[in-house]
C-alpha cells in the first residue's frame, strides 16, 4: 500500500486501511472504492491522506508478491543490464575468439547478487526472471553462476572455492551456444538423433576452453557436468570417484536452474517440486553428501510460508520433516496440525 494525498486521489482507487476521523469515528472501511463522493467526505473531515492499495496488495502467492516488489524491479533492471554485458562477452569469445575477462564476469556477479539481501532472496528473484527466447541459454549460465554463490555458501566452501564454483557456473554450458536454439529449447521430446547432438555440448565446450587460461576445475566441470555418480551420465559414463568435485557441484546447480526457470512449455517448479524431482532421481545419481544439505536448505527457506493443499485447505509451514523434505508439518488458522508425511494423498498445490 502507499499513502496518497486526498488531492491526488483518483476514481477507482481502493482504500487499503480503515479511515478514521480525529474523534476516532470510522469514516470509510478498507476496500472502499474511491469516487467523487468519497473524496468530498474525506475533505469534510479534513483527512489529508489515506492508504491506497497497489498491485502487490492483490497478489496471492509468495512469488507474485516477489515479482511485484520494488526490490525485485530494481534487481530485474540490474540483471538485464548485466545480461547485455555478459552476452557480449560470450559472443565475442565464441564468434571472434576474444578473451573473456574473469574480472568483468565477477563484476557482473557482484552487481547482480548485491541487489538481494540474502542468498534465499536471490533465488526467489531468479525464480521470477523471464528471459527472452534469444537470451535463454545465456541466462541459464548467468543464473547458474549466481546460484553457485548461494549453494557454495550453504555448503560452507572456502571463499576461494566459492569463487571457483562461480567461474564454473559462467562457463560450463558454453558448448550449448554452438548448438541451434530450436534444439536446445524444443518443447517436445527429443528424438534419439537430437539427443545425441545435444549431448555434444560438453565436448564442444571442453574444446573451446582447453587451450585457454582457465582453471582445471572449470575445464572438467564443462566436460563432466552431465556425468552421474552411478555411471549413467555422459559423455564418458564416469562413476563417482572419477568425476571432478566441481563437476558434481555444477551437476546439481544445472538441474536446479533448469527446474526453477520458466520454459515455453511449462512454468517454473516450486521448491517442493524441485526437491521431489531430485529425490525421484535418487541420491545415487548425484553426490548425496552435497545434495542432501542443499535440499535441506531449499526446504528450510519455505518455513513460515502459507500453502494451499490439493484439497484446497490453507495452512502455514511450521516445521520441515528432515526424513521427508517435501512433506512438512503444517498448521491451519484454527490451530489444526497437518503432518503431510502422514497424509500421502495430499500435496502442496501453491505457496503463498
Amino acid at each position: 500500500m502507499k499513502n496518497v494525498a486526498r488531492m491526488a486521489l483518483e476514481n477507482g482507487m481502493v482504500i487499503g486501511e480503515d479511515v478514521y476521523s480525529y474523534k476516532n469515528k470510522l469514516i470509510y472501511p478498507k476496500d472502499t472504492v474511491v469516487d467523487d463522493s468519497v473524496v468530498a467526505r474525506l475533505a469534510r473531515y479534513s483527512i489529508m491522506c489515506v492508504s491506497i492499495k497497489e498491485e502487490i496488495d492483490y497478489a496471492t502467492t509468495h512469488f507474485e508478491k516477489v515479482r511485484l516488489s520494488p526490490e525485485f524491479k530494481s534487481f530485474e533492471l540490474t540483471y538485464n543490464n548485466c545480461m547485455a554485458i555478459y552476452r557480449k562477452q560470450m559472443r565475442g569469445f565464441i564468434e571472434q575468439g576474444k578473451e573473456v575477462k574473469m574480472s568483468t564476469l565477477m563484476e557482473i556477479y557482484v552487481k547482480i547478487s548485491s541487489r538481494a539481501r540474502s542468498g534465499e532472496q536471490l533465488l526467489d528473484f531468479l525464480y521470477n526472471m523471464l528471459p527472452s527466447e534469444d537470451d535463454m541459454t545465456y541466462a541459464h549460465c548467468l543464473n547458474s553462476a549466481l546460484i553457485a554463490g548461494v549453494f557454495g555458501t550453504w555448503l560452507e566452501l572456502s571463499k576461494e572455492d566459492i569463487f571457483l564454483l562461480i567461474q564454473c557456473g559462467f562457463f560450463y554450458d558454453i558448448g550449448k551456444l554452438k548448438l541451434p536454439q530450436d534444439l536446445l529449447w524444443k518443447s517436445g521430446r527429443l528424438t534419439d538423433l537430437e539427443f545425441t547432438k545435444l549431448k555434444t555440448h560438453t565436448m564442444l565446450g571442453f574444446d573451446m576452453l582447453k587451450d585457454k587460461d582457465v582453471n582445471e576445475h572449470v575445464l572438467k566441470a564443462t566436460l563432466m557436468h552431465h556425468e552421474r555418480c552411478d555411471g549413467s551420465g555422459y559423455p564418458s559414463k564416469l562413476r563417482s570417484n572419477k568425476i571432478d568435485m566441481f563437476a558434481k557441484y555444477i551437476a546439481i546447480i544445472d538441474a536446479y536452474e533448469a527446474m526453477t526457470s520458466a520454459r515455453t512449455y511449462r512454468v517454473s517448479l516450486n521448491p517442493f517440486q524441485v526437491i521431489a524431482n531430485f529425490e525421484k532421481e535418487g541420491y545415487a545419481k548425484y553426490d548425496a553428501a552435497l545434495l542432501k544439505p542443499i535440499l535441506s536448505h531449499i526446504a528450510a527457506t519455505q518455513l513460515g510460508f502459507n500453502v494451499r493443499l490439493t484439497n484446497d485447505i490453507e495452512a502455514q509451514i511450521i516445521q520441515i520433516n528432515q526424513e521427508h523434505l517435501t512433506r512438512p508439518l503444517l498448521k491451519t488458522d484454527d490451530d489444526t496440525e497437518i503432518d503431510l508425511a502422514k497424509e500421502p494423498e495430499l500435496d502442496i498445490a501453491a505457496i503463498y
